[in-house]
């Protein structure tokens, strides 16, 4: 049972997230010189483990399934979905937490004392480039265990 789930669709899309995680990782390391282990569970950055897990998940389903099957079509439906929505509209909303907590660091001195509003997180979505190759990891991924 185990050996299956592994190597199957699930397990494609689990490795695939997982592999993407720590690219992050290891990208972090590499440009920032730091260990940053909260990269781990961290949205947002090169590459994108939704854009992973969804392409993962599709490629091994029309592996196993076959591409004309109803069960990959569903697949494909959810990684456009996905991608799409982590291109749109969660970068914008990082774009707009930015610009917030640039505001609040602008305008600091009119808030009240003792009001410190917490940062926003940023690193909410993807650019193309960022979903492309987590696209093309879930897909090797799901090439090679599958």
């Amino acid at each position: 049972m185990s050996e299956a789930l592994l190597y199957g669709p699930l397990g494609a899309a689990i490795v695939a997230t997982v592999a993407a995680q720590a690219i992050k990782l290891l990208l972090a390391a590499a440009t920032e010189r730091r260990f940053a282990p909260e990269r781990l569970l961290e949205t947002g950055g090169m590459p994108s483990s939704h854009s992973a897990s969804v392409a993962a998940l599709a490629t091994a389903l029309g592996m196993t399934e076959g591409v004309t099957s109803p069960v990959f079509a569903v697949a494909m439906v959810l990684a456009g979905i996905v991608m799409y929505d982590a291109t749109g509209i969660r970068r914008a909303a990082g774009m707009q937490a930015q610009l917030i907590n640039d505001l609040v660091e602008e305008l600091g001195h009119l808030f009240d004392e003792g009001f410190q509003p917490d940062a926003l997180q940023t690193l909410l979505g993807h650019t193309y480039p960022q979903v492309l190759v987590g696209a093309l990891l879930g897909v090797a991924t799901a090439v090679l265990l599958v």
